[in-house]
């Protein structure tokens, strides 16, 4: 029988050519937002592993949006020509298709990387800047955001757009909007963060309508042969914050607006989360997204194991399987599993002849080997 992972997905008219995601993850290692030598590295490294799909981090839509200083973003064409060069390279050496995360930070920005401690850089630093949020509402001990009014909307959202051209420009394949781990869209569905009293707070209908708002905005953009999809934090994992009851309410009108996945993360909106973490912990929100609201799902959070990620794929809990950190720590995962799963992951043909099969053999008279040709 074969694999459920080494299937190939389509959406809308993109295949991918395995269910393996690699995760978008931060790297703190652009310059002005730009994509550096190390992103060259980073991303096609991963990329010649195979996957079925590799994210970028997540790319801050304008400057204020980058969760760092040295964050990507999207929002000059200095920007855009440095990550042309990576695209580049993952084109000439890789069959992995390509998913651009287009995200804003809000409350969550302007801090240091997480090796130096992950804080808020002080208001004197001269890379800091004022954070934007729904409420005056600090996360942990970071200064309270300044709250946004419909003009710094407005401009977050033609920021979305503007950055959607560029990402048409770049010819990524799929195309994610980054909901999840308290950062602007998820810190207005939050009540945790989100407590304005005018149409774009209070109840969940009200705390939902500006990220269905830039959900539609780049929707309308985004070209239709394309998929669209959103990561998502299932649940704050705290008493009164945002729910997975919430999450399928929420990916249920994302669906009405053409929305093609759901990324099924979670956490993030405060420091107060309690998470039971174990192997696979989010797969159930996955689950019941997909269950409820009809729309292919990508679980993510401790899968690490070929056989592991084979049953959410098999026994339908989820579409896609996305690794992040776990993907860093074995860039090769595609290939290992499709070992023991029998799969056929691409091979790019500088790497053919360390694919078992030809172990030991005569590479250069053999040929190319079983996946070699690129």
């Amino acid at each position: 029988m074969s694999s459920a992972l080494f299937q190939p997905l389509r959406l809308r008219t993109v295949t991918l050519p395995n269910r393996i995601v690699v995760s978008p993850m931060c790297q703190y290692s652009a310059e002005n937002g730009s994509a550096t030598d190390w992103h060259l590295m980073h991303l096609g490294g991963l990329a010649v592993g195979g996957p079925g799909l590799l994210f970028t981090e997540a790319t801050g839509v304008e400057p204020r949006g980058r969760i760092s200083p040295w964050c990507l973003g999207l929002y000059t064409d200095e920007n855009e020509a440095a990550l042309a060069r990576v695209i580049r390279f993952i084109r000439q050496h890789s069959k992995t298709l390509l998913a651009m995360q287009l995200a804003h930070a809000g409350r969550k920005s302007s801090i240091v990387p997480p090796w130096l401690g992950g804080n808020a850089l002080p208001p004197d630093h001269p890379e800091a800047w004022v954070r934007r949020g729904p409420s005056a509402i600090g996360f942990g001990t970071f200064p309270a955001p300044v709250p946004m009014t419909r003009t710094d909307m407005d401009a977050v959202c033609a920021a979305f757009e503007q950055a959607t051209r560029r990402c048409i420009r770049l010819g990524f394949d799929v195309l994610e909007l980054h909901g999840a781990h308290g950062y602007l869209m998820h810190s207005f569905l939050s009540p945790l963060s989100n407590q304005r009293n005018d149409e774009w707070g209070g109840d969940r209908k009200g705390r939902m309508r500006f990220p269905l708002e830039l959900f539609e905005a780049v929707r309308a953009l985004w070209p239709a042969e394309k998929p669209l999809g959103v990561r998502i934090s299932a649940t704050d994992w705290t008493p009164g914050g945002w729910n997975l009851d919430d999450s399928v309410a929420f990916c249920q009108e994302l669906g009405q607006r053409g929305c093609d996945f759901i990324d099924v993360s979670s956490g993030g909106a405060s420091p107060d989360q309690q998470i039971t973490v174990g192997p696979g912990y989010q797969v159930p929100f996955a689950e019941r997204i997909r269950a409820e609201a009809g729309l292919p799902v990508m679980a993510v959070g401790n899968i690490t194991d070929a056989a592991q990620a084979e049953a959410i794929v098999k026994e339908g809990r989820a579409d896609m399987v996305a690794l992040g950190r776990h993907y860093l720590y074995d860039p090769r995962f595609t290939w290992h599993a499709a070992e023991v799963l029998g799969g056929e992951p691409d091979y790019p043909p500088q790497y053919a002849r360390s694919h078992p099969s030809l172990r030991g053999a005569n590479f250069f008279v053999k040929g190319q080997g079983k996946k070699s040709a690129a």
